[in-house]
């Protein structure tokens, strides 16, 4: 990727802090959050409000998750532009891959925690990925323990406490890989992205999220091959139903020495 660099993840800024009685003025890190314009094929298609960091990892998930391309081979990155209001990604697919995006009517701006605000149609939201096969089975001492070590991997929520974590655990090896973002379908879409690149074998690990464990997120998961899901927080409905259609394991809840298993407990064990 090309482009003069003037977005970085992180700012310092003058705060003045106060505990008690207490003041002192001290520089504070504040994440940035971007807008991030994706172009395929010189043609503008969303903009996402993302961290900007590990920006092509990012690019490549979501074109995956968003059945943009099928496989990574139909990505390939032309030029990264750091403009002074935003950065903008310029692709190129395949022609009927950017034939068949041409039909996709697109909001063209997707909020910082935004899964499908960018689909104009419910099929276009709701799609039906395939169902995710045997794929992993995980220790319960394995998922508390990386839970236990997801903290001290995230090193930009360590600085400025402001963005959500996506991790790539592997049983009996532990956390492998972490992406950071203010959005959590952006984290894990850079996580996704990387991991793909890395050639990373997608059925013999799992994730955990520090978020809610949202429709779009297992979606996203699913539609990679990803068999189990781990989320801080609670599931929806709808991701609940989608878990059961694809066989993909749903935990929420998971903190500590305690979790919920939603669906397809059998890939959790004790």
């Amino acid at each position: 990727m090309s482009g003069k660099l003037r977005w970085a993840a992180t700012h310092q800024y003058p705060v003045e802090r106060s505990r008690g009685d207490e003041k002192q003025c001290v520089a504070d890190a504040v994440i940035e959050e971007a807008p991030v314009a994706l172009f395929y094929n010189n043609e503008p298609h969303v903009v996402m409000l993302a961290t900007p960091l590990d920006l092509e990892d990012f690019a490549l998930g979501f074109s995956l998750t968003e059945g943009i391309i099928a496989h990574t081979s139909e990505l390939s990155f032309a030029h990264a532009y750091h403009r002074d209001d935003g950065i903008e990604l310029w692709m190129k697919i395949p022609l009927e891959r950017f034939d068949q995006l041409a039909h996709k009517e697109r909001n063209l701006t997707g909020r910082t925690g935004c899964g499908l605000c960018g689909a104009a149609t419910i099929t276009q939201a709701v799609r039906h990925p395939a169902p995710v096969g045997h794929g992993v089975t995980v220790p319960v001492a394995d998922l508390r323990q990386a839970l236990q070590d997801l903290g001290r991997h995230q090193v930009l929520n360590n600085q400025t406490g402001a963005v959500h974590g996506a991790a790539w655990v592997v049983p009996d090896t532990g956390i492998q890989c972490v992406r950071e973002d203010v959005g959590r379908h952006n984290a894990l879409d850079k996580l996704i992205g990387a991991l793909i690149k890395s050639g990373t074998a997608l059925d013999q690990g799992f994730v955990i999220v520090t978020s809610r464990a949202s429709f779009e997120m297992v979606q996203k998961c699913a539609s990679v091959g990803i068999s189990f899901m781990a989320a801080i927080s609670a599931p929806t409905g709808l991701a609940i139903r989608l878990a059961e259609e694809t066989g993909f394991t749903l935990v929420g809840f998971a903190r500590g020495d305690r979790h919920t298993v939603y669906t397809n407990s059998q890939r959790l064990f004790l």
